[in-house]
C-alpha cells in the first residue's frame, strides 16, 4: 500500500498546483478588466453643452473668450459656438466642453434646435447673464431668457418619465448640498466622491423654491460688477439699491434652483472661480469655495446654499423701499441726457455787410440814423467853407483875395457868436441843432482859436472886417 500511496500524492499535488495556478490566472485577468473598466467609466464625457442667453451687449462672448484664455474676441450672429478645454489632472485627460452663445434678437431664438435636442439635454447646463452696467434691464432679461428656454424644452417632446427624471435629480442635488470642507485636498481637480453610509439629513424645499424646475442646472453670471462703483457716482446707488438688487435676483435663483456669480471681465474678478464652478457642475470635480455675499461686487452663491430666510438678512438693510416692491418702481432707467448742440453761426459776408452799410438810413458808423434826426435835411453846406462865396472874376487879383477872406471870416464869426437867427444859433434848424451843448462849446472854442490864429497870421484887422461887413 506504501508504494501506492507514494505514487498517488505526487499526482494529488501536482493537480492541486494546477488548480491554483488557473485560479491565480483567473483573478489576473478578472482584476485587468476591472482596471481597463474603472478607467474608462472614469474618462471626461464628451457631449457637454453650456447654453448661453443674455442680451446685446452684456458680455456674453467676452465672458466665454476669457475662460478660453482669447484675448481678442470676434462677435457673431445668431448662434455662436465656442468650446472650453478641460482637463482632468488626475487621470492626464482632456476633452472639450461645447459652448452655444444665442444672438440678443429673438428672432434668432429658432436657431436653439441645433444646440439642444432631446438627447443631449440632460448634458447641457444653462447660463444666464446680466448686465450690472444696466441694472434696470436685469429681471426682465432673466424673465425673458427663462421663457425662452422653457418653450423651447417643451418643443422637444420629452417623455414625462425621462423629464420627471431629471427633475428629481435636481432636486436631489439641491437638497444634498453641503458645505465644502476647509481642508485643502490632495488633488484640487479630483472629482467629488460619493457619499458615504453617513448621509446627511435631506431639507424639504421652500414654497418658492425650484417652482421652475426645468431639468437641468441653471446659473445666472452678473457681468460688468466693476460698473459699481459707476453708479455709485453718476446716478447716486447706494448700498439699498445693490441689496435690493440682489435680493431680487437671488429670489429668482431660487425658483429654477440656480446658482449666481458677480463676474468682471475687465478686473478679472471671479473669473477662475467661474471656470472651477461650471467643470464642477458639468463633470463633478470637487469643489472647495463657499459662498461668498460680504463684498457687493464679487458675490457668489451656489446652488442648494440659498434659501428664503438668508436673503431676509438683506432685507434689514432697506429703509426707503420694501422688499416685496415692483424691481422696476425702485431701479428705474435713469433719463436720457440729450446733447445741447448750439446753432452754428455763419460770419456775414464781407461784401454784403459793407453794403448794408452804405444802404440809406444809416449813419456813418454804420447804425441806424436816430429817430428824432428822420426830419432834418440834408444840409450840403455843413463846413465852414460851403459859405464862402465865389470871387467875382471881373474883380482885380488883390480885391478878389481880400472879399474872399473876408466872407469866409463873416461866416465863421456869423455861425460861431450863437447869435439869434445866425445858423448855429440853438434856436435855428440847421445841422447842429440837435448836437449837445457840451459839443457845441468846443465845436466854438476850436473854431475860434483856429480864426484867430489865421487872422494873426494874415495880418488882418478885426475892425476893418466888420465896418466891410
Amino acid at each position: 500500500m506504501a508504494p501506492v500511496l507514494e505514487k498517488q500524492l505526487p499526482g494529488a499535488a501536482g493537480a492541486g498546483d494546477n488548480n491554483n495556478e488557473e485560479e491565480e490566472g483567473h483573478n489576473l485577468w478578472t482584476s485587468i478588466l476591472s482596471e481597463v473598466s474603472t478607467t474608462s467609466s472614469s474618462k471626461l464625457p464628451s457631449g457637454k453643452n453650456i447654453l448661453l442667453f443674455g442680451e446685446d451687449g452684456s458680455g456674453k462672448t467676452a465672458l466665454m473668450a476669457k475662460l478660453q484664455g482669447a484675448d481678442q474676441n470676434k462677435r457673431g450672429r445668431g448662434l455662436e459656438y465656442l468650446y472650453l478645454n478641460v482637463h482632468d489632472e488626475d487621470r492626464d485627460d482632456l476633452t472639450r466642453c461645447n459652448v452655444w452663445i444665442l444672438d440678443g434678437d429673438l428672432y434668432h431664438k429658432g436657431l436653439l434646435k441645433f444646440a439642444v435636442s432631446a438627447q443631449s439635454l440632460a448634458d447641457c447646463l444653462a447660463v444666464f447673464v446680466a448686465d450690472m452696467s444696466r441694472p434696470w434691464t436685469i429681471m426682465e432679461s432673466l424673465q425673458k431668457w427663462a421663457s425662452v428656454l422653457r418653450d423651447h424644452l417643451d418643443k422637444l417632446k420629452i417623455s414625462p418619465e425621462d423629464m420627471r427624471e431629471m427633475e428629481q435629480k435636481m432636486v436631489k442635488a439641491f437638497q444634498e448640498y453641503t458645505e465644502p470642507e476647509d481642508a485643502t485636498p490632495s488633488s484640487p481637480q479630483r472629482r467629488a466622491q460619493t457619499a458615504g453610509e453617513d448621509e446627511a439629513v435631506v431639507l424639504p424645499l421652500g414654497d418658492n423654491t425650484l417652482t421652475h424646475n426645468l431639468g437641468i442646472p441653471v446659473l445666472i453670471v452678473c457681468t460688468k460688477c466693476d460698473a459699481v462703483s459707476v453708479l455709485e457716482k453718476e446716478h447716486d446707488y447706494r448700498e439699498e439699491h445693490f441689496d435690493f438688487i440682489q435680493s431680487h435676483i437671488r429670489q429668482f435663483c431660487l425658483q429654477y434652483g440656480a446658482g449666481l456669480i458677480y463676474t468682471s471681465v475687465k478686473e478679472e474678478k471671479n473669473m477662475d472661480l467661474l471656470y472651477k464652478y461650471l467643470v464642477h457642475k458639468m463633470y463633478e470635480f470637487q469643489f472647495t469655495t463657499p459662498a461668498l455675499v460680504v463684498e457687493k461686487d464679487a458675490v457668489f452663491i451656489p446652488s442648494g446654499w440659498d434659501n428664503e430666510k438668508k436673503i431676509g438678512i438683506l432685507h434689514e438693510n432697506l429703509s426707503t423701499v420694501r422688499a416685496e416692491d415692483p424691481f422696476e418702481d425702485f431701479i428705474t432707467k435713469p433719463p436720457v441726457r440729450k446733447l445741447v448742440h448750439e446753432k452754428e453761426i455763419n460770419a456775414e459776408d464781407e461784401q454784403v455787410f459793407l453794403m448794408k452799410q452804405q444802404s440809406p438810413g444809416r449813419t456813418a458808423s454804420g447804425s441806424p440814423r436816430p429817430a428824432g434826426r428822420t426830419g432834418q435835411p440834408n444840409v450840403t453846406s455843413g463846413s465852414p467853407m460851403a459859405a464862402v462865396k465865389k470871387p467875382d472874376p471881373n474883380m482885380k487879383a488883390g480885391a478878389a483875395n481880400e472879399g474872399v477872406l473876408a466872407n469866409f471870416f463873416n461866416s465863421l464869426l456869423s455861425k460861431k457868436t450863437g447869435a439869434p437867427g445866425s445858423p448855429g444859433s440853438p434856436g435855428s434848424g440847421a445841422v447842429g441843432a440837435g448836437v449837445q451843448g457840451s459839443a457845441k462849446k468846443t465845436g466854438t472854442i476850436s473854431h475860434y482859436s483856429a480864426l484867430t490864429s489865421l487872422m494873426q497870421l494874415c495880418q488882418i484887422d478885426m475892425t476893418s472886417l466888420q465896418n466891410d461887413d
